[in-house]
């Protein structure tokens, strides 16, 4: 005998089906939210629960439990706190008070937190130096800080003496971790002091609204910006994430990114060091040795950027790559042609991925949402947040205006800029900006949706589905326009590095004489000669017309920032010029349908309309 079922009853089984998928998805939503918000419930603006006492209430509670490890360097909570008060000592006897900052030039290591901890202790502001920086950029960071002092890691002493010609600043150099000829020792002169905690009263006078530390901006399209972090700010940071991920004192997180930067020095470090886990500090990231430090040091958390994450994908397998103990993994960039490969192959079972920029108010996060999505903000919640995307012209780098004057908001599934209000009364929401009025000016769009409003530009281009998850699309800037189209670099990007033997690809527009908009460039590494046919085969089958790589450049080596962020300026100015290249040019020759190269000759027939694109 033959069950038959009606069309009916299969429409109600499908509609409960439904119902359940979405009770579970909204349940488990709702259930991440209250426990970030839980986390971060008594951080106010107008409160002096400042940064100091945040680190001195872990300090407290969990006094004895491992905080950092470092080789065979063991620090508990405890010793952060007996080193920070020595720095607070030693900096109130170098004749530092409330408002002044300090330069911190240092490389990751263990005391790297206690230590700006210490100065933060009486009021004084450490300013986060880039650790990889030299000659005018690293002068142009000290300048911009507005330092009395700088701490110069004995390690940095060779980039520091480049820099010092353009110093403009009249300040004190310590050496530390280690002597430099010509400086005082900072090790030495701290160690004389008392390790007692400083009074609260030595802070007076402070809010957690007040600037709490100088970081710096990564540079991609310029000199970095120094962005003012506030302790709220970083008390949200350091709090959040953890909660999310269920953080608790067994954890270690594994910290390969610089902790001059906010990924890594307040989200990821704040993760652990808020529910008294470990920090696991490595001085530099590298592929080869990342899972073997992994098992060593014990890790159950790591903290990624998404190139970070593209490099081990590409690396030959490792015998621990699964025989490790993470379970969580949390940061930004992961795109989604490398989440799904990555998780697989390394079995970590959780991920969250987040958005957010060191000086902005904007900030996302997805919990346990899609694949390739940086958060959610559900329609019935919306009224929570201060999110919304507008429309963006790639042509005019404007956001276009309506007939009534005000912006245009995107529609579902529509790529446009992701702004942020500006709310001053509610510490999440403020833009505390830079240190020029000029740059946080730029920064700034006005009169978006009604009149006198104020919305920070976060420069990122994202789009939103229906149910409110949001993706990273690309930058603002990155996006180029090509035979009418918009192309986005980083689906370019994507595409490109599917192809095998290719480990990394930044792509990038470039003005051709007598054609409108920008040809796609990319820029490409790989291990050998690719294959340039079959290349283009795969280029065809990937990517829609005006959307493929009209010119490739075959490098060694990506130019990146610290946080593996693609530097895209010298490339651009660069164009498709062999005399401006030495590497290996080549470009779509639509004659032929191949890849071919760049001669002096074929650059001339190119730049007069001989040869067509």
């Amino acid at each position: 005998m033959t069950l038959k079922t009606s069309p009916i009853c299969c429409e109600k089984i499908t509609s409960g089906i439904l119902m359940l998928t979405a009770i579970k998805r909204e349940t488990k939503y709702i259930l991440g939210l209250l426990r970030m918000l839980k986390s971060i419930k008594d951080v106010d603006a107008e409160s002096d629960r400042l940064i100091a006492d945040e680190l001195e209430k872990r300090v407290d509670k969990f006094g004895p439990n491992l905080a950092f490890i470092e080789d065979e360097k063991r620090l508990t909570y405890d010793d952060m706190e007996s080193y920070a008060n020595k720095v607070a000592a030693w900096a109130l006897s170098e004749g530092c008070k409330k408002g002044d900052t300090v330069a911190v030039f240092v490389r990751n290591r263990a005391e790297y937190v206690p230590l700006w901890f210490g100065l933060s202790k009486v009021g004084v502001i450490p300013a986060l130096l880039n650790f990889q920086l030299t000659g005018s950029a690293l002068a142009h960071c000290i300048n911009i800080s507005e330092a009395k002092i700088v701490l110069i890691d004995h390690e940095m002493a060779e980039q520091y003496e480049s820099a010092k010609g353009d110093i403009k600043l009249k300040l004190k150099a310590f050496s530390a971790y280690g002597d430099m000829e010509g400086y005082p020792s900072f090790d030495v002169a701290m160690s004389k002091e008392a390790p007692n905690r400083p009074a609260k009263s030595m802070r007076e006078g402070i809010k957690a609204g007040d600037q709490c530390m100088k970081m710096f901006t990564s540079g991609t399209t310029g000199l970095p910006k120094a962005a003012k972090v506030t302790h709220v700010r970083a008390q949200n940071y350091m709090r959040g994430m953890g909660a999310g991920a269920k953080a608790g004192p067994k954890d270690r997180m594994m910290m390969v990114l610089p902790m001059y930067h906010a990924t890594g020095g307040l989200v990821g470090m704040g993760t652990v060091i808020t529910y008294g886990g470990a920090l696991i500090v490595r001085p530099k990231f590298s592929a080869t040795k990342f899972w073997d430090d992994a098992v060593k040091y014990e890790a159950t958390m790591f903290t990624y950027v998404g190139e970070l994450c593209r490099f081990l994908l590409t690396t030959p397998t490792h015998p621990l790559e699964r025989e490790h103990k993470i379970r969580w993994m949390l940061g930004n960039g992961l795109r989604p042609e490398v989440w799904e490969g990555f998780v697989g192959r390394f079995n970590i079972p959780h991920v969250i991925e987040f958005y957010g920029a060191t000086e902005g108010n904007a900030s996302l996060i997805n919990l346990d949402g899609p694949v390739g999505a940086v958060g959610r903000v559900p329609n019935y919640l919306k009224f929570k947040f201060n999110l919304d995307i507008i429309r963006y012209d790639v042509d005019s780098n404007l956001n276009p205006r309506g007939s009534d004057g005000f912006c245009i908001r995107a529609d579902d599934n529509e790529v446009g800029e992701l702004i942020a209000e500006i709310r001053n009364d509610d510490a999440r929401f403020r833009f505390e900006g830079y240190e020029t009025k000029e740059a946080t000016q730029k920064k700034i769009l006005r009169d978006v949706f009604t009149k006198d409003d104020a919305w920070f530009r976060t420069g990122d281009l994202l789009k939103k589905d229906k149910l409110g998850y949001f993706y990273f699309m690309d930058r603002v800037g990155d996006t180029y326009r090509w035979k009418a189209e918009n192309v986005a670099t980083g689906e370019v990007a994507a595409a490109l590095s599917k192809f095998g033997g290719i480990t990394q690809a930044n792509v990038y527009g470039v003005e051709v004489p007598g054609y409108d908009g920008r040809a796609g460039m990319g820029a490409i590494v790989a291990e050998g000669a690719p294959d340039m046919k079959a290349l283009k085969a795969h280029i065809e089958a990937n990517l829609p017309h005006y959307a493929r790589p009209v010119f490739l450049r075959l490098s060694k080596e990506s130019d990146t920032t610290s946080t593996f962020k693609f530097k895209k300026t010298n490339l651009v100015k660069a164009g498709f010029d062999p005399a401006n290249i030495s590497e290996p040019l080549f470009y779509a020759n639509p004659a032929s349908g191949a890849y071919e190269k760049i001669t002096p000759a074929v650059f001339k027939k190119i730049c007069s309309g001989e040869i067509r694109l």
